[in-house]
């Protein structure tokens, strides 16, 4: 199966966003799930875990700090990958200027769905377009 950027979901969120394109409740027998993460500048997933899967983070473009299992942060850039252990806990935050975009991976599959009960998710239908607002300061 083909999935393309216009052909699947936004999921939106005050920090930024996510397209799943390969997720167990997509794709029937998938048993591992794909999407590009969009972390905005300034922005970042507060520390959190998967219990259930393992993570791997592939950096497309900018870099960010990472910390993983409550270890020191480390920079993370362009051509880098990070592998986070099932449960361990672990957050990534872009203090740049530029957006920082990530491929993620969870195996198994289906940890995504913990994100559809966030208060903050703005849910976008394929071919939509988010928008984010400056906060003034």
């Amino acid at each position: 199966m083909l999935a393309s950027p216009d052909k699947v979901a936004t999921m939106a969120f005050d920090w930024g966003s996510i397209k799943w394109f390969v997720t167990p409740s997509l794709i029937p027998g998938a048993g591992s799930t794909l999407g590009e993460v969009i972390v905005n500048p300034g922005q970042g997933h507060a520390r959190h875990n998967h219990p259930g899967s393992e993570e791997i983070i592939y950096v497309i473009s900018g870099e960010a700090m990472q910390m993983v299992d409550d270890g020191e942060p480390f920079l993370i850039r362009e051509g880098d990958t990070v592998h986070i252990p099932a449960g361990a806990y672990h957050s990534t935050y872009n203090s740049t200027w530029r957006p920082l975009r990530l491929i993620v991976t969870y195996t198994p599959g289906g940890e995504e769905k913990a994100l559809e009960g966030a208060p903050d998710l703005h849910l976008h239908e394929p071919g939509g377009v988010p928008r984010w607002l400056q906060a003034r300061t």
